[in-house]
């Protein structure tokens, strides 16, 4: 099994907490596993979203877990770094107010914050 790497809450935003998490994989098996990993923590388990992508192989993966459109933010961005076989969780305690807009840049801040902690990217 992929250790995987935590980064923790890294950022917040009207009570919102954002946390990034990631690890290497080659299949989906290998995805899911992670995200079981990851909620075997009970407050992971219990956040509002964990959205996740990968660039596998066998092509792209994501998921938005209810939070519309942030699987593909991910996925752009691993793209465009380049991170190939990694996946990468964007995971949201939601603190009652709603972000709009923001909270694709929030996404993208914690995936940035994961790539530059993994030397991806530009």
């Amino acid at each position: 099994m992929t250790k995987v790497t935590r980064l923790g809450v890294i950022l917040t935003d009207r009570g919102s907490k954002y946390a990034v998490s990631g690890a290497s994989v080659a299949t989906r098996g290998d995805v899911d596993a992670v995200l079981q990993e990851l909620k075997s923590d009970k407050s992971y388990a219990k956040a509002t979203h964990n959205t996740w992508a990968a660039v596998l192989p066998t092509g792209a993966l994501k998921a938005d877990d209810g939070e519309s459109g942030a699987g593909m933010v991910i996925l752009r961005m691993l793209e465009r770094a380049g991170l190939d076989g990694h996946v990468v969780i964007v995971t949201r305690w939601y603190g009652g107010k709603k972000l709009g807009g923001d909270r694709f840049r929030r996404v993208q801040d914690a995936t940035r914050a994961y790539l530059e902690h993994v030397g991806a990217g530009p």
